[in-house]
């Protein structure tokens, strides 16, 4: 590790996480499996429905993936779209084209037809994997894309034989999907796919810089990207969190997954790392919260991984004293910062350890986590750099000048995590990816001890009458508010003072608020230039799939509508 500039986190890791370099994954992804299949063939690495899977036979399933693939023609380095909520199948195949050799590109069932055209089309997708429920609407797009072999599956098609009547009679599988013209040459059942499998033969040639993931970012920050992300960059990360965590196979960990795998935080999360660490994970195709409390209860999940919005969900079911979640031990909460009342809360519900973390899809996805132990000491701290990741705080303008602790400024991050460069964009690469180092778009800072805190988006910075105002910052006050259940603040264009902010708030439930009363309430508490000029009252507001508020979202909205008002604006 190079020693350029001081890094006073590694004071801070606990005794179990190790503080020199580390050694980073240079082989296939697929050896994660293949080791948890040898050593613990026979332990569940999936529960669902009451059906388990076994590593042996998630790996035999994965391998009869790979041979089916070969069997229609598939090459190394082709690329496989995933399109499924979290199902078995998801994993099945996700292990299946690693073993083949391939590239995922996973597609979020909640894509419209601009997505769905725009990122196959840039990945060079020729194979999909999709639920029966969603092919009416690739159907429709077939001529627009550059696929050539449907592999279509039900929700059912995993569960074991006695699971699949139960759910035929009790009317809960997709059965009630249109009907797919499977014809066994383009459009393939789950089972007729499966049928294509003759003997598998190992890939040869994937090292740790061999593709794996082209992961396209999300709408929170533009234009959708791929992101290339290598077996080594996913391998790496798997093992940085393993360690951090001190996950070992002989603790027999179970995850709750709810996170969905089409995301990079659920899929590193909550489908790498059970295998990384030989432990069984407990998979949800949708997040119902009295569904997931019923099966906290049953099946003694160990491990959380989640966002705030979920967490806030839970602790809002009337029946929570009922259910017995203290089998819980670690909490991962990521996309958005965690309240300290909602961290208290649930603390206090699991005994759990609940730690916060950062990261961003373009490292695998993880950089930060607050380390065990140091649980709620930081208020709104994102924990440390990962073993093995290097992490400062530039100024905003050149990114070249590394700012001392407690400035606040761009936080850029190096380490075998981080991704390739962007698909097909050169440009947009060499803006990201400089000397070396990934330069996030968020703002940042440091304190004397090594712990990082987010302030805000570069992108969401606004200039208010020439003087630089984080959004985060309001958010924070607002949220103070005792009759405030959610706020945020955007800044929108304006020919007087450059920008103004502007915040939307969800009421509690019952409270009714005044747009002076808020006013009033940060004028108390803000420099003037930071109090929001407009409010606007919602009931609620928009999110990604995994929770985030989407700030950019609103701002587009404004602009729109002003657009749509004023046409020459």
């Amino acid at each position: 590790m190079n020693t350029d500039f001081p890094r006073p986190w590694i004071k801070q890791y606990p005794d179990f996480v190790q503080k020199e370099a580390l050694q980073a994954w240079d082989t296939s992804l697929a050896g994660l499996l293949d080791s948890a299949a040898e050593e613990n063939p026979e332990r569940s690495a999936i529960i669902y429905e009451k059906t388990q899977i076994s590593y042996a036979a998630l790996r035999e399933k994965a391998e009869q993936f790979a041979a089916s693939l070969y069997k229609l023609g598939f090459k190394q380095g082709d690329r496989v779209a995933i399109m499924l909520p979290n199902l078995p199948q998801m994993i099945i195949a996700f292990w299946g084209v690693v073993k083949a050799g391939g590239v995922m590109v996973l597609m979020n069932p909640l894509y419209k037809e601009k997505e769905i055209i725009a990122n196959l089309t840039d990945a060079g997708a020729e194979y999909i994997l999709l639920q029966d429920v969603l092919w009416p609407k690739i159907d429709a797009l077939r001529t627009k894309l550059p696929l050539h072999t449907y592999i279509v599956t039900s929700q059912d098609d995993c569960l074991a034989f006695t699971r699949r009547l139960l759910q035929k009679f009790t009317k809960k599988s997709s059965t009630m999907a249109e009907p797919v013209p499977y014809d066994g040459k383009q459009i393939f059942s789950w089972s007729q796919f499966f049928a294509l499998a003759h003997d598998y033969l190992p890939v040869s040639g994937i090292t740790g810089k061999t593709p794996l993931l082209l992961q396209y970012t999300g709408g929170t920050t533009g234009t959708s990207k791929g992101v290339i992300l290598t077996h080594g960059n996913m391998g790496t990360n798997a093992l940085q969190i393993r360690q951090f965590f001190n996950l070992s196979a002989k603790d027999q960990h179970i995850f709750l997954d709810i996170l969905p795998f089409f995301h990079v935080y659920g899929l590193s999360l909550g489908l790498i790392q059970p295998v990384a660490t030989k432990a069984t994970a407990l998979p949800l195709p949708r997040f119902d919260p009295r569904e997931t409390l019923q099966t906290i209860a049953a099946y003694r999940p160990t491990i959380f991984p989640s966002a705030p919005a979920i967490y806030i969900s839970l602790l809002k079911q009337k029946e929570l004293a009922n259910y017995d979640l203290k089998s819980i031990r670690i909490c991962m909460s990521g996309s958005a910062p965690l309240p300290q009342e909602i961290f208290k809360r649930f603390q206090e519900i699991t005994g759990a350890s609940i730690l916060e973390g950062y990261g961003l899809t373009e490292a695998s996805p993880v950089t930060h986590f607050m380390p065990l132990g140091a649980e709620g000491t930081r208020e709104r701290s994102i924990g440390l750099p990962l073993p093995g990741t290097d992490a400062r705080i530039v100024d905003m303008d050149a990114g070249a000048l590394t700012l001392e602790p407690g400035k606040r400024g761009e936080l850029v991050i190096r380490g075998p995590q981080v991704m390739q460069g962007y698909l097909n964009n050169a440009d947009e690469t060499a803006s990201a990816l400089r000397n070396g180092w990934l330069y996030t778009g968020d703002i940042a800072m440091m304190d004397e001890d090594g712990f990082f805190y987010i302030v805000d988006r570069k992108k969401d910075m606004a200039i208010v009458g020439g003087y630089n105002v984080f959004p985060r910052e309001v958010d924070e006050v607002l949220m103070e508010h005792p009759k405030i259940h959610e706020a945020v603040c955007v800044g929108l264009q304006d020919d007087v003072r450059g920008e103004v902010l502007k915040a939307f708030i969800v009421p509690k439930a019952g409270e009714t608020l005044t747009k002076s009363e808020i006013v009033g309430f940060c004028r108390g508490k803000l420099a003037s230039y930071k109090v929001p000029r407009q409010i606007e009252f919602r009931e609620e507001l928009p999110r990604s799939i995994v929770g985030k508020i989407l700030r950019r979202y609103l701002r587009d909205e404004e602009e729109m509508a002003k657009k749509t008002l004023n046409p020459r604006a």
